[in-house]
């Protein structure tokens, strides 16, 4: 099993800039790739960027592709999301989320660890 924990969400002003951790604790050895999701009040959960662990590939999705850089740190068994620019829209609980095996990354992956969530607010 791999345990996931996420931190960094808050309230910032539209504009502004979060950055969003996710530590993987257990068998962090069998993490194949990470991604973040997230999902506002009333719609559905949404893909945001995701990382291959080990190629350090990355993918986004359309939203936030220029705006939010995911990253992964081999050590201290963490992923990164950093959101610059955010804007209102981006309001969510924020989803970390690990893959078991490959080859597919990204949006329509299988994901089977899910952490709590984090809340982002950006105001207007």
């Amino acid at each position: 099993q791999v345990q996931l924990v996420e931190s960094g969400g808050g309230l910032v002003q539209a504009g502004g800039s979060l950055r969003l951790s996710c530590a993987a604790s257990g068998r962090t050895f069998s993490i194949y790739a990470m991604g973040w999701f997230r999902q506002a009040p009333g719609k559905e959960r949404e893909f945001g960027a995701a990382i291959s662990w080990y190629e350090g590939s990355t993918y986004y999705a359309d939203s936030v592709k220029g705006r939010f850089t995911i990253s992964r740190d081999y050590a201290k068994n963490t992923a990164y999301l950093q959101m610059n620019s955010l804007k209102p829209e981006d309001s969510a609980v924020y989803y970390c989320a690990a893959i078991r095996r490959g080859p597919l990354v990204g949006p329509d992956a299988e994901y089977d660890y899910w952490g709590q969530g984090t809340q982002v607010t950006v105001s207007s």
